[in-house]
């Protein structure tokens, strides 16, 4: 403002936001060409006699995010499934769950502190993990061809392990040697017992005498 004193126009100017330059993060949409159609106009007939026009408003160039997630998750799909009508195997499911933790891992680059997404992200990994464990049981090479075809990198799940702490220490070692008087216990109750059966035997052979 005109008006203002130079000390404000400064203070202003020094209050005003930094602009951060938004980083280039590659996407796995990357590669879908801009000429694809929609997944729900692919396969119509009439999409051969429309105008161009037409076409490119209902092609990926002009289609939103989610638009592009349901082609790519197609696309995924389409290379593991095991037949035309298979839309629930173990291989489908590893291949949509795959489409959404790569996009879920662009989005985290961009927002690292989105932590519901964050956990998302996490529990679809986990359930992934589980779904490949399992085809690595039953059926190796459906596995493997799975993990090619998705560029999919399986990790087993670590062993647990238990963090040694002096409190934990101290409570094992209370634990054994309160287990360990315990079996004292025990056996001196079996000696007394056994006593006693031995004593009924030796009586009882003294009365058949």
């Amino acid at each position: 403002h005109p008006a203002c004193s130079p000390v404000l126009q400064a203070a202003r100017g020094y209050a005003r936001p930094v602009a951060r330059k938004k980083k280039d993060i590659p996407s796995h949409l990357d590669d879908l060409p801009p000429t694809l159609l929609k997944k729900d106009y692919a396969n119509l007939p009439i999409m051969n006699s429309v105008d161009d026009v037409v076409k490119r408003l209902l092609s990926l160039e002009m289609a939103s995010q989610k638009e592009k997630m349901k082609v790519k998750t197609q696309q995924l799909v389409e290379k593991v499934r095991r037949s035309p009508n298979d839309n629930g195997s173990f291989e489908v499911q590893v291949a949509i769950l795959t489409a959404k933790i790569r996009t879920l891992e662009e989005h985290l680059q961009r927002h690292p502190k989105d932590k519901r997404n964050r956990r998302c992200m996490l529990m679809d990994l986990d359930r992934r993990r589980k779904m490949l464990g399992y085809l690595r049981r039953v059926n190796y090479s459906t596995f493997e061809n799975t993990c090619k075809h998705l560029d999919i990198q399986y990790s087993p799940p670590q062993p647990y392990t238990r963090r040694v702490t002096k409190r934990w220490l101290v409570k094992k070692a209370l634990c054994i040697k309160v287990f360990q008087e315990k079996q004292k216990l025990k056996a001196a109750e079996r000696l007394k017992q056994r006593r006693e059966w031995q004593a009924r035997a030796r009586a009882a052979r003294a009365q058949q005498e």
